[in-house]
């Protein structure tokens, strides 16, 4: 088989149009169903863009063709040359009569998981074959919506003139601190790797003003629930000459543009999925009025978090809006968190279809401060000598948040499991595929 041939030559199944009737195509892709009617045969063939029934007629196909038609099995890759026709009774309104028919990769049978796109196995063992998951129509769905996500925060960042940066993920010590890191062997040095581009991010703004980040994070936690990963990407943001509520207005004003991004884009993957979703609005409250509502509505709030039932209770409150408490406890925020007043702090997080997905705040930028916070938090500032001596010479006030990419994913599609929204997922028990 000539490859390069073949795609110089073939057409995608989701750009062929009435005006290709009677014209010859290419087409490649995976067989998707299989009926056998003895003299007819109907192969349904999906690449990427769609599916196209190829109809095979005993009396009117080659032999061989016919032949070829009627061995190969579901999942198979294969190419398909022949005639576009308009048909009534195909899905898509057009189907392909073949000149040629070849299996370029036999699928094994049985499969070992379901590929439909009603499959009834369960989440473990479809991530255990995450490779044939993903010719799942609905698989797919979540991936093209993620790849929105991630090229429209990118354009939404270059509008706001932001830098995007590529920072370590091997580190010397805690990003943050109070979180359990994954230890490596770095030649003869103790080393980690990143749980967070935080400190990095900080420096950076406070050269160049604003810079945003794709950031893969390693959180060594032993959870193991339906939110949380050990690996994961985040969507990082930092901005100098600002404070919270400046990057809380981006932070909304980016989520709403990604949504939108994705309904424009993908309302066909929406559609699979079941999934309505509406650009959202946004909201501010502190954290004392966020305990004020929970109390009326007999929700429990913890002293410096909100609870998942609180969360939750948000969203009934005020659905289809990003809740951005802000006035966040000191003590529950990290020590890079600027304080407001005894008690509090420049933090909050943003709340959205009854989950976080963003926490930030404005950072401290003071280096006397910073000591002091680090001290407060049994951190010692030796292990961060170079992240405050970044602060010395003419460091503005600064703010920025991070946002996780699964995260979002798993709140806009109201998908059961995170790991659902991960290709291949990193958590306590698996590292395979």
């Amino acid at each position: 088989m000539d490859l390069q041939k073949l795609n110089k030559e073939r057409k995608y199944i989701g750009d062929i149009t009435a005006k290709d009737d009677g014209k010859k195509a290419a087409i490649v892709g995976w067989l998707y169903d299989i009926r056998d009617l003895g003299k007819l045969r109907f192969l349904v063939i999906r690449d990427i863009s769609g599916e196209i029934q190829v109809t095979g007629i005993k009396a009117e196909t080659d032999t061989k063709v016919f032949e070829a038609m009627g061995k190969v099995t579901r999942e198979s890759a294969v190419v398909v040359y022949g005639t576009i026709k308009k048909s009534d009774k195909a899905s898509g309104g057009r189907e392909i009569l073949p000149s040629s028919f070849e299996v370029l990769g036999l699928a094994e049978q049985p499969l070992p998981i379901d590929t439909s796109d009603f499959s009834k196995t369960e989440l473990p063992k479809r991530l255990d074959y995450r490779f044939l998951d993903l010719h799942r129509r609905k698989t797919q769905a979540i991936f093209k919506i993620q790849n929105t996500l991630l090229q429209s925060y990118r354009e939404f960042m270059a509008k706001e003139r932001a830098i995007e940066a590529i920072f370590p993920a091997v580190i010397g010590s805690s990003s943050e601190g109070g979180t359990e890191l994954f230890p490596v062997k770095y030649f003869e040095k103790k080393a980690f790797l990143s749980q967070s581009c935080q400190l990095y991010k900080q420096m950076l703004a406070c050269s160049i003003e604003k810079v945003f980040a794709v950031f893969t994070v390693w959180r060594a936690e032993k959870h193991n629930t339906i939110r949380h990963l050990n690996e994961a990407r985040q969507f990082d943001y930092e901005q100098a000459f600002a404070d919270e509520f400046v990057v809380m207005e981006v932070l909304g004003r980016v989520v709403q543009f990604m949504i939108k991004k994705v309904i424009e884009d993908n309302s066909k993957d929406l559609e699979l999925l079941g999934v309505k979703l509406k650009v959202p609005g946004v909201k501010y409250l502190t954290f004392a009025e966020t305990a004020v509502i929970m109390k009326k509505n007999k929700v429990h709030v913890g002293a410096d978090d909100l609870s998942g039932e609180s969360e939750k209770k948000l969203d009934e409150l005020y659905p289809d809006t990003i809740v951005f408490v802000h006035d966040w406890p000191l003590s529950g925020k990290p020590f890079y968190i600027m304080p407001k007043g005894k008690d509090s702090s420049c933090g909050f997080d943003a709340i959205y279809k009854g989950m976080e997905i963003t926490s930030g705040g404005q950072r401290v930028h003071i280096p006397e401060l910073l000591i002091e916070r680090l001290k407060v938090k049994g951190l010692n500032p030796k292990d961060f000598e170079k992240y405050i001596d970044s602060f010395r010479y003419g460091a503005p006030p600064h703010a920025g948040w991070g946002l996780g990419l699964e995260r979002l994913t798993m709140v806009i599609l109201g998908l059961d499991n995170i790991r659902e929204a991960v290709l291949f997922p990193r958590d306590r028990d698996r590292l395979t595929p």
